[in-house]
């Protein structure tokens, strides 16, 4: 074995043992931490003292990065044990009993959270929480809760709040308007009963307050708003704009405007933003029938097509109804006059099936008898079946119709020989007989 050693003769080895190729072991250098050669004392010093510093630099590093991890560590659980004792703690809730009711509204699709919160921005209830909590309690409850307005109590309870959510009187600003209803008030010549008009609904539907103290819009107030000129405000349509400015009864003006169906309003709005929440969102309803269209196949305006629709509505039962538009169509191409008994009643406080010759030959904007064409605005509110039955009117030559039995069998006929004899049939049934 053969030795070498570094030729300035110090004693540090230069190499470790191994083998070359003819089995002599060789000494070759291991990695030790040694001074390069020919570097002086003061050199070889300054870089151990290097070394060093960069060791202790790197420890503590270490050690600040393990305290920021404990920190960190430490924090998220600090946070969580808070989120945990909040979630679990009771949320904040009024005492009761409640105070002065406040209108609120809820929307369709809102959640527990959602109208909580509405609750609690009106004073209704302390805190979202606590409502939330309630509606979980009470599932069967809080899903009785359907879209709309509410008068509740402020400073209530969380569950007397839900309570008085699904109670029945709670609710407000809900009204049912029945196919074929007119804006007025009118009462049967038969029976003496009073049919409440359109405007007479809203106004009992807009009632707000304790029973003791309760404020409605009267329907005067209703009255004046719809005949009111700045039809904009009262959200009438653009396509029934022209028609309704040349009406010549301004109180009749949205007559057929406000659609038979359910609506809901806010009752502590001007009597003119109710009306205009109603004529919009009817507006809506019609337009997705067609009646921009529609009228083209039968050659009527959509605001004819409107006013056709309510003699159909108030002449015909849902099975005739396409009969009868057809009727209508065929008179208005001839220039025929309609003849409805339905529009010799619409300007008669007092109605029946079956009008007087003094009421058939009194002139008015809306009697059928006086005049040829259709009346001046629709006679009532028609149903959707009834506008779809004049915007697609049955096949036919008809130009004649009449009801002959209390059943509502209704005869059709284009030959007026055919219809004399039906009406002969409606007389013998007394279905014609007049109670004036």
């Amino acid at each position: 074995m053969n030795a070498r050693w570094d030729e300035g003769g110090g004693s540090r080895p230069t190499s470790s043992f191994d083998f070359d190729n003819d089995e002599t072991m060789v000494m070759r250098a291991l990695p030790q931490n040694i001074d390069p050669p020919h570097m002086s004392r003061a050199e070889a010093r300054k870089q151990r003292e290097a070394r060093n510093k960069r060791a202790k630099r790197g420890k503590k590093v270490g050690v600040l990065a393990l305290l920021v991890l404990v920190i960190a560590v430490l924090g998220v659980g600090a946070y969580g044990a808070l989120w945990y004792m909040d979630r679990n703690k009771a949320a904040e809730d009024f005492a009761g009993p409640g105070g002065a009711p406040v209108v609120i509204q809820i929307n369709s699709g809102e959640t527990a959270s959602e109208i909580g919160a509405t609750l609690e921005a009106k004073n209704v209830v302390a805190s979202s929480a606590a409502f939330y909590n309630a509606a979980i309690a009470n599932p069967s409850e809080i899903q009785k809760v359907q879209p709309g307005f509410y008068q509740v109590p402020v400073q209530s309870s969380a569950a007397s709040a839900l309570d008085s959510l699904v109670a029945p009187d709670s609710r407000v600003g809900s009204v049912v308007i029945a196919e074929g209803r007119q804006l007025h008030d009118s009462s049967d010549a038969q029976t003496g009963s009073l049919k409440k008009g359109i405007y007479n609904l809203i106004s009992e539907a807009s009632c707000v307050g304790p029973v003791s103290a309760q404020k409605c819009v009267s329907t005067d107030e209703l009255n004046t708003a719809g005949a009111s000129s700045d039809l904009a405000s009262l959200g009438v349509p653009d396509w029934a704009m022209s028609s309704v400015k040349s009406v010549p009864d301004k109180d009749r003006q949205l007559e057929g405007l406000i659609a038979a169906s359910s609506w809901d309003f806010d009752p502590t709005a001007t009597p003119t933003e109710i009306l205009r929440s109603l004529v919009e969102g009817s507006a809506a309803k019609y337009e997705a029938t067609g009646i921009l269209t529609a009228g083209s196949g039968v050659g009527m305006s959509p605001y004819q097509l409107l006013v056709a629709a309510s003699l159909v509505e108030r002449e015909a039962l849902p099975g005739d109804m396409a009969k009868v538009a057809r009727v209508i169509v065929n008179r208005l191409a001839v220039d025929q006059p309609l003849q409805f008994d339905s529009t010799v009643n619409y300007s008669l406080d007092t109605t029946e099936v079956a009008t007087t010759d003094a009421d058939r030959e009194r002139v008015t904007p809306w009697n059928t008898y006086a005049m040829p064409g259709l009346p001046a605005t629709p006679i009532a509110s028609p149903s959707i079946d009834a506008l779809k039955a004049v915007e697609s009117p049955a096949a036919g030559d008809w130009l004649y119709f009449v009801t002959i039995n209390k059943e509502g069998q209704t005869l059709f006929t284009k030959s007026y020989e055919e219809h004399l004899a039906n009406i002969e049939l409606a007389q013998q049934s007394g279905i014609l007989d007049s109670g004036r």
